[in-house]
């Protein structure tokens, strides 16, 4: 008996409805947006293992590459069980329009290897990732595709895989990746990046809105590295008070709101998550139905759904994570009034400041983290701006969401330069 699959779950489907959406408006031909959709190349990789105990493992992993016409390809690298050649597609094509949004000289690429990293050794972790950057190291460079850490990614393997791309090379090439150590080439600055730009954005928003931003209550859902950082920046430097916090262990909630400090250090200390946190009370509901101000869901997609959208309490929500909110559930929030902070637009700050890395490692000139932040705000500010402006000049003729807007204002971007370009054939 066939099982059912929830169509609005796909990622890849989502987001080119969501693309459609914003094609629609600009009035694109089809041969217009069937460029623009579908994605240059898409790889697959079998990666063989020897693992600890002598045996022979293969593993999956995927690359993509949707657009290259603004720049090389940009996109992180996630190792999880569930990652697909739809999820890395749907994620590569995100990440052009997030950078063209940004308006940084990047388009859209993302890979991912099937595996759960908890299960496998040290050493077992470098020698998948260095074989998967000696597989993909004719596509990997500076100049073509650069990745980046993302979901159970960090430093370290950005590290391994530099290493492996300049052993190959027979010379040191640090801009072939970012998200990398200080110590390896990286940049002031980058770790807190995406959560300073989600930061930097419910900043923006709730000046549009003529919302108090001091005191807001929020609530985040994902409490890794652009939760934490989103949660920390939002209480320490804007005054906000989160009042509930979840992550793959559980839910938390202080209605006089959390001590986010030292929840940081109590999940690093445990490396459990924030299960047992004494400052705060087990939520037993969900967080994305939590009553608060500011709902930032920093986990993975498909969080808010038709399902829940009804059940969304928060006035603003700023997309932390890739793709948590389906297009019917984008409807639905719409409805209701609520104001999305659109994922391509909101969680930019981390590829944004990649850019800055990229720029810093080929000039072999490094900026101290005042300059780095005070040129990602300058972006961020400019991209909600040029978001705002769009979505105020399509209202004039129909409304439509944040969203929309910003795929819109990066459509334009990215088939200019194509037209500018032409076409070789």
């Amino acid at each position: 008996m066939a099982v059912a699959v929830n169509s609005q779950l796909n990622p890849l489907e989502n987001a080119e409805r969501q693309f459609s959406e914003a094609a629609a408006r600009l009035k694109l031909d089809a041969g217009i947006m069937e460029l623009l959709k579908r994605p240059r190349r898409a790889t697959i990789q079998w990666l063989p293992v020897a693992m600890d105990d002598g045996t022979i493992r293969m593993f999956e992993g995927f690359r993509v590459q949707h657009n290259i016409a603004r720049g090389p390809a940009k996109g992180g690298i996630r190792f999880h069980p569930d990652v697909s050649l739809e999820e890395v597609s749907a994620l590569a094509s995100w990440m052009t329009w997030k950078c063209a949004v940004a308006d940084i000289p990047f388009g859209g690429g993302k890979g991912g290897i099937k595996v759960d990293p908890t299960k496998l050794s040290r050493t077992e972790l470098e020698k998948l990732t260095r074989r998967y950057a000696a597989d993909l190291s004719d596509l990997f460079g500076p100049e073509s595709d650069v990745p980046a850490p993302d979901v159970n990614t960090g430093e370290r393997e950005m590290a391994w895989i530099a290493d492996t791309y300049s052993m190959h090379e027979r010379r040191t090439e640090l801009a072939v990746v970012t998200g990398k150590p200080l110590e390896v080439g990286g940049s002031q600055g980058r770790r807190e990046a995406t959560g300073r730009g989600v930061m930097i954005c419910v900043e923006q928003m709730c000046k549009h809105l003529n919302m108090p931003l001091k005191g807001a209550r929020v609530a985040v859902q994902g409490f890794g590295n652009v939760g934490s950082v989103s949660a920390d920046l939002l209480a320490r430097e804007c005054g906000a008070k989160i009042v509930a916090v979840s992550d793959v262990t559980g839910a938390l909630y202080n209605e006089d709101g959390l001590d986010i400090p030292a929840l940081i250090a109590y999940a690093a200390s445990h490396k459990k998550g924030i299960a047992g946190f004494p400052g705060g009370k087990p939520l037993t509901t969900s967080i994305i139905e939590y009553d608060c101000d500011i709902l930032v869901p920093a986990a993975l997609e498909n969080q808010i759904t038709s399902d829940n959208a009804n059940s969304v309490k928060a006035k603003i929500v700023a997309e932390g994570a890739n793709g948590p909110t389906t297009p019917d559930a984008d409807k639905l929030l719409e409805a209701k009034g609520i104001h999305v902070i659109p994922d391509i637009l909101c969680n930019a700050g981390g590829v944004t400041v990649s850019y800055f890395e990229w720029v810093q490692n080929r000039m072999g000139f490094y900026w101290q983290e005042a300059e780095v932040n005070t040129r990602l705000r300058e972006k961020m500010v400019k991209a909600f701006g040029d978001v705002i402006a769009m979505k105020a000049k399509t209202d004039a003729e129909s409304t439509v969401s944040l969203r929309i807007a910003a795929y819109m204002v990066a459509i334009q971007r990215v088939l200019r330069v194509h037209e500018l370009r032409g076409m070789y054939s």
